[in-house]
């Protein structure tokens, strides 16, 4: 590994939740109900904390939002845990700019969202000069996202993995293709590197078998509910404790599958209703074009929470 890498700022098996974006009723970002839920975060043992990513709402915040979000988040966190950042610009030279942004208002880390001109194969040579001009112009660990398509993703080939994995600032991964197959073809194309980088599952779907198969961490939507749970899951396999972290992973699958339930873009705003439900929100508005929870969903949430006592 080039001597220059920047460090990686994430524990190894680490839970990074990524949060969601308490809102008012006019659909401004609520200051207050974010501190109390970032505090209650804290709670928990958790590795980190990812704000205005794609639970977060990011694609559907503004600018000067996600910067002010990050800033609040920061200030909160207060160092406890490394904060992580979601980027999304229009070009390159935005990426730039919002990066130092960025970092200036307090991220530790950037998890980098695939552009649309990413889309089309081959793209190699965009998805490298992008993030290469983000890693050369500023000081910040990257992670990339290996982000599925039915949530505006683009899946990263191998030879674009490998050529990612030599830039100075990028520490990790975030694999969220959603699909074991890949999921285990990104884990054996990074082993191979020699520029080795972190393997972090966003795999919310088979968060227990992404670890199995060798993924080193989470950065997961998911992480933001039955979070004590998903840490001593986490903690279970790092000690390679398998069968009593299967255990844990089996009893959460019912509350999984019906917030991650098709179509899997509503998966925000049914976290927001289980997290409302739990008493950790206090509203859940979401900014459309994103929609409300129908009613038949909201006591399905209702009542796994109560089947896994968590109301």
């Amino acid at each position: 590994m080039p001597t220059d890498k920047l460090p990686n700022p994430f524990k190894p098996y680490s839970l990074i939740p990524a949060i969601v974006t308490p809102m008012k009723q006019d659909l401004s970002i609520d200051f207050d109900q974010m501190e109390r839920y970032v505090k209650w975060l804290l709670t928990f043992g958790i590795g980190g904390l990812a704000v205005a990513v794609d639970t977060g709402e990011g694609p559907q915040l503004y600018k000067h939002e996600r910067i002010e979000l990050v800033k609040h988040v920061s200030n909160v966190v207060k160092g406890r845990v490394p904060v992580v950042a979601g980027l999304q610009a229009v070009n390159t030279a935005d990426a730039v700019e919002t990066a130092r942004q960025l970092k200036e208002a307090g991220a530790d880390a950037l998890l980098v969202f695939p552009h649309p001109a990413f889309i089309g194969y081959p793209n190699e040579d965009v998805i490298f000069d992008y993030h290469k001009a983000i890693s050369d112009n500023v000081d910040i660990p990257l992670i990339i996202f290996n982000l599925q398509p039915a949530l505006g993703g683009v899946e990263y080939t191998s030879k674009a993995i490998r050529m990612l994995s030599t830039l100075r600032a990028v520490v990790a991964i975030k694999e969220a293709s959603f699909d074991a197959r890949k999921c285990l073809e990104v884990i054996r194309t990074i082993r191979k590197l020699p520029n080795r980088i972190m393997i972090l599952t966003g795999n919310d779907n088979l968060i227990y078998e992404s670890l199995v198969m060798g993924a080193e961490g989470g950065l997961l939507g998911f992480g933001t509910i039955a979070v004590k749970e998903q840490v001593e899951m986490f903690n279970l396999v790092a000690k390679r404790r398998y069968e009593e972290a299967l255990e844990i992973w089996e009893a959460l699958l019912p509350l999984e599958e019906v917030i991650f339930a098709p179509p899997v873009r509503n998966y925000r705003a049914r976290l927001k209703e289980a997290l409302a439900m739990m008493g950790v929100l206090e509203t859940t508005y979401v900014r459309p074009p994103l929609q409300p929870v129908p009613n038949e969903e909201k006591e399905k949430i209702r009542a796994v929470l109560k089947q896994l006592k968590l109301l």
